[in-house]
């Protein structure tokens, strides 16, 4: 299919973007074992601890998305001008209450160059900030996408010219990279040192390449046959494994599993994505394409952004829960409480500003204006020509 006959919107996309936000929630909600969370529901404890890395899911879908509806001839100062009013206003505004609860709350000393630094999400960015995540504990995540931002229209120019088996040759060989990493950090530095070498956001590329290739395969017409049903259970028996078969292996080799799981995860969701799209251009519909379940995900930037701040809160107002499956009530409230608070701020802080930001695109970064009377002819489409942007960015 050519880029024009795509579909505009991929709302089956911005539903998926609620469950993996929710799947960090549980992650953070459960915690890791010890008396760390709010509550431990032993039902899904530990498999929860793998909804941490619902923020590969998130890497992996920017890259998709930002190459599907990648303008070549757009100047790079409207993209930044636009990242801009998509993340940072919200987050602001969430930042007051992460830094009660983290701060605040817990009777921690704030560094004020550490906060700063999360203020402009570049906290991954330096090996000594305090606390390790300090500021809003979650947008390390943002701190990772920066750089991928910053980068992108470079890199989108040129993933154009690129063959599709050059890319994929090229985010193999991140994947592979990004296991000799953590292999070596983890063999060679300090534990704390080896824990920043893996939040800084180079180490992070691959995914958000992963996302690109894919998405740059299916725009030049490459197809794999594939239900969704396939790679979820594929996801689901992974985690077993992981929690269950990992154990019995080796120390040595048990350690090599998990170097490799970020790249198992980003290829999984991948596949995940790769197969709801597919059923999008064939002008197909599900479950993920109803409103209910579009309108949660759209407000899933901002359920991630509260959502740990209002775990914390709860623990150091109430304490933390006994461990047993009746926290699984509890798990369910406080996510919907995050919930009614990420609608009110996507209507009322991130919808506004993002939509001010575009109406407030300098002009000398837009196309000039067909002067009034001439002919405006069609020019043709190339396979290279960007797809419109669709309504879930």
């Amino acid at each position: 299919m050519a880029p024009a006959s795509l579909p505009k919107r991929l709302d089956s996309l911005t539903s998926l973007r609620f469950f993996a936000a929710f799947a960090v929630f549980t992650f953070h909600f459960t915690g890791t074992g010890q008396q760390t969370g709010f509550g431990r529901v032993p039902t899904i404890f530990p498999y929860s601890m793998i909804g941490g890395q619902g923020v590969t899911f998130f890497f992996v879908l920017s890259g998709f998305l930002m190459m599907w509806v990648f303008k070549p001839r757009e100047h790079p100062g409207v993209f930044y001008w636009r990242r801009i009013g998509r993340i940072w206003p919200a987050h602001l505004v969430a930042l007051p209450l992460a830094i009660y609860s983290y701060y605040v709350m817990a009777h921690l000393t704030i560094d004020w160059p550490s906060l700063i630094l999360s203020v402009f999400l570049v906290q991954t960015w330096f090996p000594h900030v305090y606390p390790t995540l300090p500021g809003n504990e979650v947008t390390w995540t943002l701190s990772v996408e920066l750089l991928f931002y910053l980068l992108f229209p470079l890199l989108g120019r040129l993933a154009q010219r690129c063959r599709t088996r050059w890319m994929a040759v090229a985010t193999v060989a991140g994947l592979a990279g990004m296991w000799l990493t953590n292999w070596i950090a983890a063999a060679h530095a300090t534990p704390a040192m080896a824990s920043w070498i893996m939040r800084l956001p180079l180490v992070y590329l691959p995914e958000f390449l992963l996302g690109m290739t894919v998405a740059l395969a299916v725009r030049r017409g490459w197809r794999l046959p594939l239900r969704p049903v396939v790679p979820v259970l594929l996801l689901a028996a992974y985690v077993g494994f992981y929690y269950q078969g990992r154990p019995r292996f080796s120390p040595g080799a048990a350690r090599q599993i998990d170097y490799t799981e970020r790249q198992a995860i980003a290829i999984l969701s991948v596949l995940i994505i790769l197969a709801f799209v597919q059923r999008e251009v064939r002008g197909l519909r599900g479950v993920l394409n109803t409103r209910p379940l579009v309108l949660l995900g759209a407000w899933s930037y901002c359920f991630y952004l509260i959502h740990h701040s209002l775990s914390r809160i709860a623990t150091y107002s109430w304490g933390r829960l006994p461990d047993n499956d009746w926290a699984v009530f509890a798990l369910l409230a406080v996510g919907a409480v995050a919930n009614v608070l990420a609608w009110l701020m996507f209507r009322w802080v991130e919808e506004p500003a993002e939509r001010w930001m575009r109406r407030h695109t300098p002009k000398r970064w837009l196309p000039p204006a067909p002067e009034p009377g001439a002919a405006s002819l069609p020019a043709p489409r190339s396979e290279a020509d960007p797809l419109p942007e669709p309504a879930n960015r």
